[in-house]
């Protein structure tokens, strides 16, 4: 963590700030992105197959482009989070979280002490020692995100303990994985996900936490703005990439 977390300071601000999940495991996607002017980007783990390495290269493309890592991790391990913040991302997006105790134990993985149990190390992020390691642990402690998502029936029931825990940098909804929790497979708009999301929202803002919204269309942006919500992850590559490729063919084919 060798950079100021540009997308932190305008949340904190509470200025609005657009990201992409980028599922496409490339540093070139993710220069992409960020010269199409996002504020911060999702490198995905969690349902994609990249090695370390290329994680790592597609966070130094972020930085060298100025736009702000995420990483959404594969699981709460604080293995998995520990590697991919040495790499230098400037934050990680955790999926299912259910409970406290899963919030917790994921958290303390991404602080060092006295704000969590992350591993001490004087690699990359201490520019191999260059810098002062105590001012790398306090700079990490202050720049660091941490992005819970909410995406589990389980976690409906538990959203005040979840959202009561200090720390927290937004709240991510996840609709899509909610929707088969709650027995409605891929029905993002059907009622029973419509009224979860209303309700995470609704306690969200009740705890100070600002909410992150995944909406569908620009309509839907629109109604959560109308809310207050200044924190939107517009889409995957993978989707954006497919519709522009058949849009383009669409030109050419009778």
């Amino acid at each position: 963590m060798r950079f100021i977390n540009r997308t932190k300071q305008k949340i904190a601000r509470g200025e609005p700030v657009y990201g992409l999940f980028c599922s496409n495991p490339s540093p070139l996607t993710v220069e992409m992105i960020a010269a199409a002017g996002y504020d911060f980007v999702i490198i995905d783990m969690e349902h994609t197959l990249t090695n370390p390495e290329t994680i790592q290269h597609m966070i130094r493309a972020a930085e060298v482009f100025e736009i702000t890592p995420l990483v959404r991790v594969l699981e709460r391990s604080p293995g998995v989070i520990l590697q991919v913040l040495d790499a230098g991302a400037q934050g990680v997006v955790v999926p299912h979280v259910r409970n406290r105790a899963e919030l917790m134990e994921a958290m303390e993985a991404c602080y060092y002490t006295p704000k969590g149990k992350r591993s001490l190390n004087g690699g990359r992020n201490a520019r191999f020692g260059a810098d002062d390691l105590r001012e790398v642990m306090e700079r990490a402690n202050r720049e660091v995100m941490f992005v819970p998502m909410i995406e589990d029936k389980e976690a409906l029931e538990h959203l005040d303990e979840i959202l009561s825990v200090e720390g927290i940098d937004f709240v991510l909804e996840g609709a899509a994985d909610l929707s088969g929790s709650l027995g409605v497979p891929w029905q993002t708009r059907h009622p029973e996900v419509k009224e979860a999301l209303r309700t995470l929202h609704e306690r969200a803002v009740h705890h100070g936490v600002p909410y992150g919204a995944i909406p569908r269309n620009k309509a839907d942006r629109q109604r959560w703005w109308d809310k207050g919500v200044r924190v939107f992850v517009v889409g995957d590559d993978r989707g954006i990439f497919y519709r522009a490729l058949k849009a383009q063919l669409s030109e050419y084919v009778d």
